[in-house]
């Protein structure tokens, strides 16, 4: 008999699946672009995480999320269960544009949410794992912003004590992963 996964997962999936769904605003969803920046952020509001893809922000954004198959997962930089709400910028006007193109806008978006992150941010720094290039700022699309879990469960995760403990998990996790690897300052 296969085992069920916990109710609290189901709805960390749901609420991902939800978070993509998001209407564009002109029937579109979100997750479907193909092209995008994204930023993850904490039960404190506290922006922790800023990626880009050019596979689909629904195919990235669930990597992380979901399958834990990203470095920043596998290096215990991200968890997973501390993201509590999502911000997308997809670039619908890059679907036909070039290799060049898309990459250079891409660096530049990424760069520019890097810095929003950063001047939002208490402490001054995102979790990332490897270092932004810096860039040249450009003018965002229109991002959207939701939150990943029903207002009860989001409740229970936000408690101070489950938080602290996922944490000092998380942490020690990274000192053994920087203990045991060649890691760049950024981390």
């Amino acid at each position: 008999m296969p085992l069920k996964e916990p109710e609290e997962v189901k709805a960390l999936y749901k609420g991902v699946t939800a978070a993509l769904d998001t209407d564009n605003g002109d029937g579109r969803k979100v997750g479907n672009c193909k092209h995008g920046v994204y930023l993850f952020y904490d039960y404190d509001g506290e922006p922790i995480y800023v990626g880009r893809t050019i596979e689909s922000l629904r195919t990235r954004i669930r990597r992380h999320l979901t399958n834990q198959r990203t470095d920043a997962v596998a290096m215990s930089v991200l968890d997973p269960f501390e993201v509590a709400e999502i911000e997308m910028w997809p670039f619908w006007d890059l679907e036909s544009g070039s290799t060049a193109e898309v990459k250079t806008t891409l660096d530049r978006a990424e760069y520019t949410v890097y810095l929003k992150a950063l001047r939002e941010s208490q402490f001054g720094v995102v979790l990332n794992e490897k270092e932004i290039k810096p860039s040249d700022e450009i003018v965002l699309p229109k991002s959207m912003r939701v939150s990943l879990l029903p207002a009860e469960l989001r409740k229970q995760r936000e408690h101070p004590d489950v938080r602290l403990a996922r944490r000092a998990r998380t942490i020690a996790n990274l000192a053994r992963v920087i203990s045991e690897r060649s890691v760049r300052p950024g981390i």
